[in-house]
């Protein structure tokens, strides 16, 4: 234990020295569209959340944590939770995952969770913009359920996503800045697309405030699986600097 107290300590204060943030980020959401068939095939029933239960909104949070371990270098973990609950009026039969649910009162649940790690190489610092490119590893933590008094089926998909990622800081004047944040990928059978613009407002040295407009798109037609999903939100967010 002696000979590793001066490695912890090492360990320790390199740590300190390297940058830290975190951002704690939360609103409302939007469904501009959210429509499944599981499985994917003429016998299942497509499934319109959007048309049965309405637009939203909905509550929803997320946490980035940063950590600068190099001048250019950046490594950042995202956890971003989401889900929608909402019961609804089947006006018809409906085939969901071999399961036939009669017309009626149906509970509707469609969680979408997304734990990430990203990393992001500062390539361009000018005097207004600061640019980023990296890659980020995926998480993707999905289900889709549906219950009534005596039915309850669902649809898990738990999988890895690789994203590219670009982020794109704008100063216009000192303290404010405007952040275009982008994570996607397409291409095959899917896609997946997380962008956020945000104005941030420094409101000490370790604090800033932010503000803005999040999208998130995409979605996977394959045989096990048919389900895409466009949500809009309004955030508001807070940063603080270690």
């Amino acid at each position: 234990m002696k000979n590793l107290l001066p490695v912890l300590v090492l360990i320790a204060a390199g740590v300190c020295a390297a940058g830290f943030s975190a951002e704690f980020e939360g609103g409302l959401v939007w469904q501009a569209r959210n429509d499944f068939r599981i499985p994917n095939n003429p016998e299942a029933t497509e499934i319109d959340l959007v048309d049965l239960a309405g637009a939203g909104p909905v509550g929803a949070g997320r946490v980035f944590i940063n950590w600068d371990p190099g001048y250019r270098h950046r490594l950042q973990i995202t956890l971003a939770p989401l889900q929608i609950a909402e019961s609804v009026e089947l006006s018809e039969e409906a085939v969901f995952e071999g399961t036939v649910f009669p017309p009626g009162a149906t509970d509707v649940v469609f969680k979408f969770n997304s734990w990430r790690v990203g990393y992001g190489y500062l390539f361009h610092e000018g005097e207004s913009w600061r640019w980023r490119f990296g890659f980020t590893a995926k998480i993707r933590d999905a289900k889709i359920s549906l219950e009534q008094e005596n039915l309850y089926t669902e649809k898990t998909d738990l999988g890895f996503v690789p994203l590219l990622y670009l982020r794109g800081e704008y100063m216009f004047c000192p303290g404010t800045s405007f952040v275009l944040d982008f994570n996607g990928l397409a291409g095959g059978p899917g896609r997946a697309f997380d962008v956020s613009l945000k104005l941030s407002r420094e409101i000490s040295d370790r604090v800033s405030l932010l503000g803005g407009y999040r999208t998130i798109e995409g979605g996977a037609d394959v045989e096990s699986v048919y389900s895409f999903a466009w949500l809009n939100y309004a955030v508001l967010g807070l940063e603080a600097r270690f």
